[in-house]
């Protein structure tokens, strides 16, 4: 009688337990929405976190477009489980295949959920310098982000692009065309933007944050130069790599080149007067600081790395 009820107590057990677990994937799943912004294209916006935190790999704004005869999608997010809550999104919401996976750039919120595409048999595309800059940080993945890939992690689910955009591409969706445009160094060296003609929706990737400070990773007068020439395009709405939607483009890259500017003024005043970089961090445009999110987490690094970068420039040994 003791082992029966034993048994029945395990059974009643194993079917809570399961009934949680299903319950914590529906609500994961419901949890991931995606936004229909205009007819055919649809958002997820991307938590306001930083890469530190639990959550990290839900942090930028992906999603995807859909023609008459196959779905482009727009980065991938920071993981390969949300990576396949994009696809289980996309699947919910058309029939017709995935063609193409689009990187904007290289960094891990954007690419590592690549591979929950594997099976749809897409091109992969991005900048003809994506591939270089994926293998150049490959290691780095898989040493601090391993746990967001599927276990036990490894190199071949880091997915690089098979079709290279040196200049311009323009993708053929079925009566939706999309037109790629790859950049000179700005955010990154491997910076695209991808403008869908039908919508007049434009996807900046992390050419533009709204919100959520500016990483810099690139060069920030190169990030003006094409800051500049932006924003002379005439859009229905811009997606950023970060940040809300916008109907005005124009005034989006007006708070960017705000702060690239202060920063570039500031670190430039400051090796000037001779200060260390522990002091440019604490003084370079700290007026800016109320108008940005997580600015701890990203500021102090741009300084570093522009502090460096101009203070090898100004180094006549160089």
């Amino acid at each position: 009688m003791r082992r029966q009820a034993w048994r029945v107590a395990a059974l009643v057990w194993l079917c809570l337990a399961g009934a949680r677990w299903h319950g914590t994937l529906a609500q994961a799943r419901d949890a991931f929405t995606v936004r229909e912004v205009a007819p055919g294209v649809f958002v997820h916006f991307g938590r306001m976190l930083a890469l530190d935190v639990p959550g990290h790999d839900d942090i930028a704004n992906i999603g995807f477009i859909v023609g008459s005869k196959c779905v482009a999608v727009i980065d991938t997010g920071g993981s390969s489980s949300v990576g396949r809550a994009l696809r289980a999104a996309i699947a919910r919401r058309t029939r017709v295949p995935v063609c193409y996976v689009v990187n904007t750039h290289v960094h891990v919120d954007h690419v590592l959920g690549n591979i929950a595409f594997k099976p749809d048999r897409p091109r992969f595309v991005g900048h003809v310098r994506l591939a270089a800059a994926m293998l150049r940080s490959r290691a780095f993945f898989l040493r601090q982000y391993a746990g967001d890939l599927d276990q036990p992690p490894s190199a071949d689910q880091l997915i690089a692009p098979d079709t290279p955009v040196e200049r311009e591409l323009e993708l053929d969706l079925g009566d939706r065309r999309l037109r790629l445009r790859a950049w000179p160094i700005a955010h990154t060296d491997c910076d695209l933007t991808v403008l869908d003609e039908q919508s007049g929706t434009l996807w900046t990737g992390d050419l533009l944050f709204r919100e959520r400070l500016p990483a810099l990773d690139g060069s920030a007068s190169g990030w003006l130069s094409v800051i500049g020439e932006l924003g002379q395009w005439n859009v229905r709405r811009t997606v950023p790599g970060h940040g809300a939607l916008t109907g005005d483009l124009g005034a989006a890259l007006s708070a960017e080149r705000r702060y690239l500017l202060a920063l570039i003024d500031g670190v430039r005043a400051e090796l000037e007067r001779g200060a260390s970089m522990q002091q440019a961090i604490q003084r370079v445009a700290t007026a800016e600081e109320p108008n940005w999110l997580l600015w701890d987490s990203t500021h102090p690094r741009n300084v570093a790395r522009l502090y460096q970068q101009m203070e090898w420039q100004s180094d006549p040994t160089n």
